[in-house]
């Protein structure tokens, strides 16, 4: 929705093209002519082309692909694209660069909330907290016995982490609450990993060896189905596997296969191949937990991520520096705001 320019001076046009929480947009209606595309799910890529254009930012989420597309459509005054998410795999950084758009994420706002859910997923899968949950709901009679609904336990087993970044390091503190060993995988070796027990091993390595595996890598041609049939097979067959980086990270008919045949004992899924269509195989899983990308979503983290994400927009279109960029190199090519 359009708000109006305020008497006496000129605001600049943005787009925000999720509705983000109230106290956040207030800050961006006060200095900008603010348009939010206020209708159920992701805007479509007709109505965002259109709506981008003559903005000189906009507010994304991960729904929305930027690329030269969207970049023609916007025009030469758009200055940045500030991303509602520490990920921004939608972003093509390359040509926002070339435009001279500055790109920014969220991170760092997110890293617990994120670790937290990871957590919660590891579990309730290892548990059957959601087995248990269905079957209750089910009505079906039953009575306690020895061998009902057995799980794994967490405490003392093995936490493979693949990739060692914030989230991956916030799950480890967590895991060391458990007694848990702890093993990584990533392309460095943070000093952290000292700090935390946390041993490196190959990715084949950690996968033989790991009771659950927690997945939090980016989103590359390189990590593209980085979790395949091949790799699932070299997991244990008590193991538990668990995503929260980006869907496309695991090849969903894959798992759904190694969890059908039993091959893994369970899976824990936030993010999905082709969201928000979730693979009918998994859906069919009872061993599989799965829900709708709740990774960052408690009140106060949407709200910083909103607030972060309005910091960057509004310092870009002030001539400031924005606080998390992804391409500062970008600045330099802008020859007018």
């Amino acid at each position: 929705m359009p708000f109006p320019r305020a008497a006496g001076r000129a605001r600049p046009p943005v787009l925000v093209t999720r509705r983000l929480p109230e106290e956040a947009l207030d800050r961006l209606a006060a200095r900008c002519e603010m348009t939010v595309y206020d209708s159920e799910g992701a805007i479509p890529r007709d109505r965002l082309l259109a709506e981008a254009a003559g903005k000189a930012g906009a507010i994304t989420v991960l729904t929305d692909r930027v690329d030269e597309e969207f970049l023609d459509a916007a025009g030469p005054q758009f200055a940045v694209v500030a991303n509602y998410a520490v990920g921004f795999d939608n972003i093509d950084v390359d040509a926002c660069t070339r435009h001279g758009v500055l790109a920014c994420n969220t991170p760092e706002v997110l890293t617990d909330s994120t670790a937290d859910i990871a957590f919660a997923l590891m579990m309730a899968a290892a548990r059957r907290v959601a087995e248990g949950d269905r079957f209750l709901r089910s009505r079906t009679p039953w009575s306690w016995g020895p061998l009902m609904m057995l799980g794994q336990e967490v405490h003392h087993a093995t936490v493979g982490i693949v990739g060692f970044g914030r989230i991956g390091q916030a799950l480890a503190r967590r895991a060391r609450g458990f007694s848990m060993r702890v093993l990584y995988h990533d392309t460095y070796r943070p000093p952290a990993a000292e700090e935390l027990a946390a041993e490196y091993r190959d990715l084949e390595d950690l996968l033989r060896e790991s009771d659950f595996v927690s997945l939090h890598t980016i989103l590359a041609p390189q990590t593209r189905h980085l979790i395949n049939a091949e790799r699932l097979a070299m997991m244990k067959p008590t193991a538990v596997l668990v995503n929260t980086s980006r869907g496309p990270v695991v090849d969903e008919q894959a798992l759904a296969q190694a969890l059908k045949e039993n091959r893994i004992f369970a899976a824990g899924l936030d993010v999905f191949e082709r969201e928000p269509e979730v693979h009918p195989a998994l859906l069919e899983c009872g061993n599989a937990v799965l829900i709708p990308h709740l990774g960052s979503a408690t009140v106060q983290t949407r709200l910083a991520m909103a607030n972060l994400a309005v910091d960057n927009l509004l310092a870009v279109l002030t001539g400031e520096s924005p606080p998390t960029p992804v391409n500062p190199q970008a600045a330099g090519r802008r020859t007018s705001p």
